[in-house]
């Protein structure tokens, strides 16, 4: 029997949608709009349109989405900011600051004046939809559940909360909310494979067998020839360390579609485990083409330079994923073991202080935490995290080594943001 997708050990979700903020409009019952892309921020217009702007907020306001509209985020943030100025209780004005945070990825920022725009116009459902996805762009898929419930009840026909709600309720294993939640959007989703995957893992896992042979029948039919499908199959190979058989079916999704998000990066992990870092490398290099906000390059590159003793490399290459992911607590490990390696030693337990603080349990941390500490001459602090260290792995508690130390192939496309 060929092998299916329902033979992962663990569910992978390939989520191929784009996450974009929504614009509120000035009135406090007004309808609220989802843009149709996330442009990028362009240069000061010298505050040209600012020298004649007018002091009434509503004025002020359309000015500031004209230049939201137009990717001028220095300009709308300055006009939504005078419409809060002239009116604190301006709801739209923060709700825009927060689609300008978003547009920015100051995930926690955005949170925070979307959160005040909804206690403000409660009633505005764009508002908590844009919640839910600063909360599912941030991991926390359970804080993103509340909100989309709402917009989805006060909203049912929306695709957008449907489906980003009904990945976030697979992400937190509640399987059989997730079936109710997904397959109402059969007759619009149908043909496309990655819906059709994660409604059918949310069917195995919750004992719908019925609806799990509809939806595997259905893949099988319209997802033979596109490189969702062979990426699908890849990654299933791939968690069964079958590498040449997975190395062939992204060869296959790349015949159909060389640009598909992460097949150069399930391509390079293929590479990886296939022991050839020089192909992997530029598979990964490929990825970054396509994908330049993925952490997940940045920390696999740093890791192939750290084999490879290109250490200046591995080092920017770390920093770079933290970059984009502050609490990436593996990009640290990965400067904790360049910097001992280097004899760095007050970097290296600055390093492992970092992943410490992010994962206090990781025995990795703590074990090269003491070695940095005897180097250093402080034995007994050295000895009690050697002990610490001991005790974690004694006791299989240990997070860190869960996730970073079983070869596993890391899953990005878990937290690819559905628009």
């Amino acid at each position: 029997m060929p092998f299916t997708p329902l033979q992962l050990s663990l569910p992978i979700i390939l989520a191929s949608f784009l996450a974009h903020g929504t614009e509120s409009a000035p009135s406090r019952d007004a309808s609220v709009t989802s843009s149709a892309s996330m442009p990028s921020q362009t240069p000061k217009n010298n505050d040209t349109a600012r020298a004649t702007a007018s002091n009434d907020p509503r004025v002020l306001f359309a000015q500031g989405q004209a230049a939201l509209q137009r990717g001028d985020l220095h300009e709308a943030e300055l006009d939504f900011r005078a419409v809060i100025a002239a009116d604190p209780r301006a709801g739209s004005a923060y709700a825009n600051l927060g689609v300008i945070a978003m547009r920015r990825k100051e995930w926690d920022h955005a949170l925070t004046l979307l959160q005040k725009a909804s206690a403000l116009q409660p009633k505005m459902s764009g508002i908590r939809l844009n919640i839910g996805l600063v909360q599912f762009r941030r991991a926390d898929y359970a804080a993103a559940i509340a909100p989309l419930s709402t917009v989805l009840r006060d909203q049912p026909d929306s695709r957008q909360a449907r489906y980003l709600l009904g990945l976030c309720q697979v992400f937190t294993e509640h399987y059989v909310d997730a079936v109710a939640t997904l397959e109402p959007l059969w007759s619009q989703q149908s043909s496309d494979v990655m819906y059709l995957y994660t409604l059918d893992i949310a069917a195995q896992n919750s004992g719908h067998h019925e609806l799990d042979e509809k939806a595997l029948a259905q893949m099988i039919q319209i997802g033979s020839t596109t490189a969702e499908y062979h990426l699908i199959l890849a990654k299933a190979y791939l968690n069964r360390e079958e590498t040449e058989k997975a190395i062939a079916e992204l060869d296959l999704a790349a015949a159909a579609n060389p640009r598909v998000p992460f097949l150069h990066f399930n391509l390079a992990l293929a590479y990886v485990r296939a022991g050839n870092d020089t192909r992997a490398e530029f598979e990964f290099l490929q990825d970054l083409a396509i994908e330049p906000d993925l952490p997940d390059n940045y920390e696999q590159l740093g890791l192939i330079y750290l084999r490879t003793q290109r250490d200046a490399d591995a080092e920017k290459s770390f920093h770079d994923a933290l970059r984009l992911d502050p609490k990436r607590s593996s990009a640290f490990i990965g400067l904790t073991r360049l910097y001992l390696r280097q004899q760095k030693y007050p970097q290296a337990i600055a390093a492992a202080d970092s992943v410490l603080k992010l994962v206090p349990d990781s025995q990795s941390a703590h074990f090269m935490r003491g070695q940095a500490l005897i180097h250093l001459g402080r034995r007994e602090e050295g000895r009690k995290e050697l002990t610490a260290s001991q005790k974690i792995l004694d006791s299989a508690l240990n997070k860190d080594r869960a996730r970073l130390g079983d070869d596993r192939i890391p899953n990005p496309e878990l937290t690819h943001q559905p628009e």
